[in-house]
């Protein structure tokens, strides 16, 4: 019992460093621009190194010590973790467009007109010669991560579950495998609570000093400190390591697989119909889940104007436990009205078939992108990109981001960009707001921050209506997987399951975030630049997103 309480830990925070990088992922994308095909990938580069030694590791470990691998894979986890955060540690602070020059900055993003090339002296002397370098270095780091997590994972979830099927009471053993099971849909729920919590404070916060930070964690240039969830999570595995060390080898010989029978089991279960059916039809849903719990909260960011805070707290306090209820309703009508196989099926396309009529108002609940001069609204006298006739005299910048929404309910990408020559401060040094601006209609006024899109009253209805989705669509877990278990020969049994994962991650797991990525890649409108590069993605057309 004691091996199954310290397995359930070490699952459950191992989770946390997997779950953790999809809470922060567009965190991680505005710090270091990413596009969301490049962050989708790397949220999915830990399957990588778990494919290429997951069926080598369950095939021909049955001969070792399988709790002292257990505990070296954990610390091998926990190295992936603080890799994970130190690229926050070789990169210089977080240098955003602001209005107000302030002690290591002062440069400033108001319309500066008079002396030729004043606007200039922003965002294109922002690209120093190391800029680039700097770049792939954390990318490689970050990868480099992602894959040892992969491979630290490798032995924790098959030694753990065989090690206690061997030694567990018959009548015991179901019940701490379901305890363990559940923990692994916990994890990611706990994971993005985390994240929640952590991207409350500014990324720099061992950096600089609270007072010389100029946003509030509404604003779009907002930075969180995803880094420190690495760490947290990297040293929970580290502490849940040290048990496995302890624990005893000790195991009845089980019988050495005999590799040339390999093939032959193979195939047998790849031509089994119904075999093959369930796993494709699971390999279709899990592709859904991972680009969603990759990009979910993205999605709500952008669609409801939220923080990423706060979505982070719904994904985590809300969707992930409506998957579990649903996981668990799931088991227990297998359970009380005993189903065939014919009727397990029969459950799964009845919980698809609800999710899919749940789901599909989803596609409607949702606003347009707000107006932006320049990008997705253009004015009736026809200014083209940049070259509006109202700041012509100011000499912005290109590139430079600092929304502000003027009191005509336009959108500027910077105060410049607006044309507004003067800031209001107040007392504690934050903009209260802009005046002067030549671009904003009469009262020639605006306010920091975006002009948000207006959706407010959709985002509970959309909350409902996905978890909704959620709970239906995962009552099929446990009846498809009991489909393929009584299919199959019971000989090939754990075979099957392994070929099964397997499927799943190559199939599903890795190019399930990469292809959702790239689907929200094709929906920008307005790419941020970093010295020629294409960065994060500024602003997306809503609708489009929504839609893809």
């Amino acid at each position: 019992q004691f091996f199954v309480f310290c397995h359930g830990l070490l699952q459950l925070s191992q989770l946390l460093v997997s779950g953790y990088l999809k809470s922060s992922i567009s965190t991680i994308e505005r710090r270091y621009g990413l596009s969301s095909q490049t962050s989708g990938l790397l949220a999915s580069f830990n399957e990588v190194g778990n494919t290429l030694l997951i069926v080598f590791v369950s095939y021909l470990g049955s001969r070792v010590h399988r709790p002292r691998l257990i505990g070296c894979g954990a610390l091998l986890v926990s190295l992936a973790g603080f890799l994970m955060a130190l690229p926050h540690f070789l990169t210089g602070p977080y240098e955003y467009d602001h209005s107000v020059a302030s002690t290591f900055s002062n440069t400033t993003d108001l319309c500066q007109p008079g002396a030729p090339g004043a606007g200039a002296n922003l965002s294109d002397a922002s690209c120093p010669p190391h800029g680039s370098r700097e770049n792939h270095e954390v990318l490689l780091v970050m990868f480099v991560a992602q894959a040892l997590l992969g491979v630290g994972g490798v032995p924790i979830q098959p030694f753990g579950i065989s090690y206690i099927d061997d030694f567990a009471s018959q009548r015991n053993s179901p019940l701490y495998l379901g305890i363990l099971f559940s923990l692994t849909v916990v994890g990611p729920g706990v994971a993005f609570m985390l994240g929640s919590a952590m991207l409350r404070f500014y990324v720099d916060i061992d950096k600089v000093s609270s007072a010389e930070v100029q946003l509030t964690n509404k604003d779009p240039r907002w930075v969180g400190a995803w880094w420190l969830g690495f760490l947290v999570a990297a040293s929970l595995v580290a502490l849940c390591a040290l048990p496995y060390f302890f624990f005893p080898r000790e195991m009845p010989k089980e019988w050495p697989l005999v590799l040339s029978g390999f093939p032959v089991v193979l195939l047998r279960n790849l031509r089994h119909p119904v075999y093959l059916l369930v796993v494709l039809a699971q390999v279709n849903i899990s592709a859904m889940v991972a680009g969603l719990a990759t990009f979910m909260g993205k999605f709500l960011e952008r669609q409801f104007s939220l923080t990423a805070s706060l979505a982070n707290m719904i994904i985590g306090a809300v969707n992930i436990p409506g998957a579990m209820v649903g996981i668990v309703v799931g088991g227990a009508i297998l359970k009380r009205f005993q189903m065939s196989l014919r009727q397990c099926s029969a459950l799964c396309v009845l919980g698809m078939l609800l999710c899919l009529l749940t789901a599909f108002p989803l596609l409607f609940l949702g606003c347009p992108t707000q107006k932006v001069a320049g990008v997705t609204h253009w004015d009736s006298s026809g200014f083209g990109h940049h070259a509006m006739a109202c700041n012509a005299r100011c000499r912005c910048p290109e590139r430079g981001f600092n929304p502000v929404c003027g009191s005509d309910g336009v959108e500027y990408t910077s105060p410049c960009s607006a044309g507004c020559s003067s800031v209001a401060l107040r007392p504690d040094g934050s903009v209260l707001n802009y005046t002067g601006c030549s671009c904003v209609g009469a009262a020639g006024a605006a306010r920091p921050g975006p002009c948000g899109t207006g959706c407010s009253h959709l985002f509970v209805p959309f909350v409902v209506l996905s978890c909704l989705a959620g709970i239906l669509a995962s009552t099929s877990h446990t009846p498809s997987f009991m489909i393929i278990l009584r299919s199959i020969q019971p000989e090939d049994k754990s075979f099957a399951v392994g070929i099964q994962f397997m499927l799943l991650r190559v199939l599903a797991w890795m190019p399930g975030p990469v292809l959702y990525g790239s689907a929200i890649d094709t929906s920008c409108v307005l790419w941020e630049r970093r010295c020629e590069r294409r960065a994060a993605c500024r602003y997306y057309d809503n609708t489009l997103f929504r839609h893809r």
